[in-house]
């Protein structure tokens, strides 16, 4: 079983010349034609997408799940610090009315 993989343009905009898989030299298990308009590549598996190891995806992955991680504590100890703040703010406002030591009287009355 063979495929042919036409000529094709890729992202530099040079001329690829169209080859047939598997290729002289590669796997032999790579029958299939495979890649995008821009990269061309013979695989095993007709459904592939990407020309390289998925190895790569891990360490993106990985510094993807750190990323996200640090930026979930650092979210957490914001709001955590938010409402710490709230409840000093709350809990050491003055119960009452201070006494100014003045009493209010009526407007119009006199005394005695």
């Amino acid at each position: 079983m063979s495929a042919e993989c036409s000529s094709y343009l890729n992202a530099d905009k040079v001329l690829v010349s169209g080859f047939s898989c598997p290729r002289a030299g590669g796997d032999a298990r790579a029958v299939y034609c495979c890649g995008f308009q821009d990269v061309k590549y013979c695989c095993d598996d007709p459904h592939s997408f990407f020309p390289y190891e998925h190895s790569y995806m891990w360490w993106l992955s990985v510094g993807a799940l750190v990323g996200l991680s640090i930026a979930a504590v650092v979210l957490f100890a914001f709001i955590i610090t938010v409402c710490v703040l709230c409840y000093l703010f709350i809990s050491t406002k003055p119960r009452s009315k201070l006494d100014t030591g003045l009493s209010l009287q009526m407007a119009g009355k006199t005394s005695c």
